[in-house]
């Protein structure tokens, strides 16, 4: 080769060495930057030159024309990606779900010494010093006043379980809004990575970790599914739907449903819309749902997955009472905590309510309608509905005239006069039969949790296994997202082993990297020294 071509071979060595001291020093300068993927420099041979075809020798005679800076990729593991990916939206599922577990607990109070259970007992033992003087007024005072008691706690309890679905609506709106923004932060990053590689010169690696680190982010609000296209563009889909495309974001969308007041999802550019004459739209989502809230929740399946939905599943699609406790209505409750704890929550109050105004009124028609009366000549009841008539029979199609929380008020006669109730017969004696069927409704065991559950309960019994099914299922939720975080863990640790940058290692890099400069510069000085050397010579 002439010398002055030997000049362009140290030259490329010159250049290689020092872009890969430049990479080298910037995995080092972002070692502790969050998202960062270490970078590895590939280097290359140039093209040789063919002097001679020699078909009995072992290679061709040619000579080299230097090293070339072939690449600087990214090291990644993308089996250790798409498993971190998915096991962070499963572990946000159920970390969404143990919170909403845990406000339930705390609304229940028994960790905190002021429980519902015990509006439940005060009202038995009322019952009980009633059986010794029925007809005391003192006795029948308290029976009203733990009666009042009793209908005010369980409607803060419910009370804050709607307040605790309004909580999870709220939080609806502002998770859609977020995966919004990331996808279109995805949108962008693909334009601008596109714009830098499209020339085939440059690697926008910095600004890949970037979008990475927004799939991971992604990853915990649902589950994804994504790829890279022909352009660089990383495509995305949500839910089975496509997300992120080449060309624009499908956004999520909600919109208020005028029955419930719950936010319903759905894609925005999936449903048809109509524009009112005031200029508001309404769109028609019945094709445009992003979830089935009453499907089948299991890991093997893979609908276990995402914060939203654990958002979305979780505060159901109604408040529920206790006629969604039975049947097949269970089932399409089953999945929501929120709502099952408010069936099964009404479900008590209902069945406390009844058993006490079903012994009154058992008493009125045994009495002829002239024992346990009121003023009306209705049958006494110690509860009341707010909007149904007192004498208005349950319809289980009118919720207004069922005794749910909501609907539930004392009778404010007997609140202001407890004597009324008297517990005297026409004949003047003491009616202790009606105070000891009372006591029996305590005692007896007549009812079930849900349709899932075996075991007959009686009314003491029946709050101490709503609670136990509510930590049950804690417990298991909060097992299930204690081995999610084990596993999202480990595998994020396996993933930074690959990614994560070793300082010895570049700094070893380094040195290698400033030796083949070295080495260059070395080589590119000898031949400057033979060309001086030959034409001093010549001359």
């Amino acid at each position: 080769m002439p010398l002055m071509g030997s000049l362009h071979v140290g030259n490329s060595g010159l250049q290689t060495s020092q872009n890969a001291l430049n990479t080298t020093a910037h995995n080092i300068t972002n070692a502790d930057t969050k998202g960062y993927v270490r970078q590895q420099t590939l280097l290359g041979d140039k093209k040789y030159n063919l002097l001679a075809i020699d078909a009995s020798a072992v290679a061709n005679k040619q000579t080299g024309l230097g090293v070339t800076y072939q690449e600087v990729r990214q090291v990644r593991d993308v089996f250790l990606d798409e498993t971190y990916r998915e096991e962070n939206g499963r572990l946000s599922f159920y970390d969404t779900e143990y919170d909403s577990i845990s406000e339930i607990e705390t609304l229940l109070g028994e960790m905190d010494g002021a429980s519902f259970g015990e509006s439940i007992n005060d009202l038995w033992v009322a019952v009980q010093e009633l059986s010794k003087d029925p007809s005391s007024p003192v006795t029948q005072g308290l029976l009203m006043q733990r009666a009042y008691a009793f209908v005010t706690d369980a409607q803060s309890v419910y009370q804050g379980l709607c307040d605790y679905q309004d909580n999870l609506n709220n939080s609806i709106g502002n998770t859609v809004s977020e995966i919004n923004d990331i996808g279109h932060k995805i949108w962008d990053l693909n334009e601008a990575i596109r714009k830098i590689e499209n020339g085939g010169v440059e690697h926008a690696n910095d600004l890949k970790d970037q979008r990475n680190m927004l799939l991971d982010d992604l990853s915990g609000y649902g589950k994804i599914d994504y790829r890279t296209d022909v352009m660089g563009n990383v495509l995305v889909n949500f839910e089975g739907h496509a997300f992120v495309t080449a060309t624009r974001v499908n956004e999520l969308a909600t919109q208020i449903d005028e029955t419930t007041g719950f936010r319903d999802l759905f894609w925005k550019d999936d449903a048809s819309k109509t524009v009112t004459e005031d200029g508001t739209i309404h769109y028609e989502i019945e094709n445009a749902k992003v979830f089935d809230i009453y499907q089948e929740i299991s890991s093997a399946i893979d609908t276990d997955i995402g914060k939203l939905k654990a958002q979305v599943i979780t505060r159901g699609d109604h408040r529920a009472i206790f006629t969604d406790s039975e049947g097949e209505n269970y089932n399409k409750i089953s999945n929501s905590i929120v709502m099952t704890a408010q069936a099964e929550f009404d479900k008590l109050i209902h069945s406390v309510v009844n058993a006490v105004n079903g012994v009154l009124k058992d008493a009125f028609e045994a009495g002829d309608g002239k024992y346990m009366a009121d003023e009306n000549g209705n049958a006494l009841q110690i509860f009341n509905r707010k909007v149904s008539a007192v004498d208005t029979a349950e319809d289980p199609t009118k919720t207004e005239t069922l005794f749910t929380v909501q609907n539930l008020v004392i009778n404010e006669d007997l609140m202001q006069i407890p004597t009324k109730l008297g517990f005297v017969k026409p004949d003047g004696s003491v009616d202790y039969e009606t105070v000891d069927k009372l006591k029996k409704m305590f005692e007896e065991a007549n009812y079930t949790l849900n349709p899932t559950a075996s075991t007959m309960l009686n009314i003491n019994s029946f709050y101490a296994a709503f609670v136990s099914d509510i930590a049950n299922i804690g417990s298991v939720v909060k097992n299930v997202r204690d081995n999610e975080q084990l596993t999202v863990d480990s595998t994020e640790n396996a993933r930074q082993q690959i990614i994560g940058v070793s300082t010895d290692e570049e700094l070893s890099n380094m040195i290698r990297y400033q030796n083949a400069y070295n080495a260059s510069s070395r080589y590119i000085n000898v031949i400057n020294e033979m060309l001086e050397h030959l034409l001093t010579s010549l001359t």
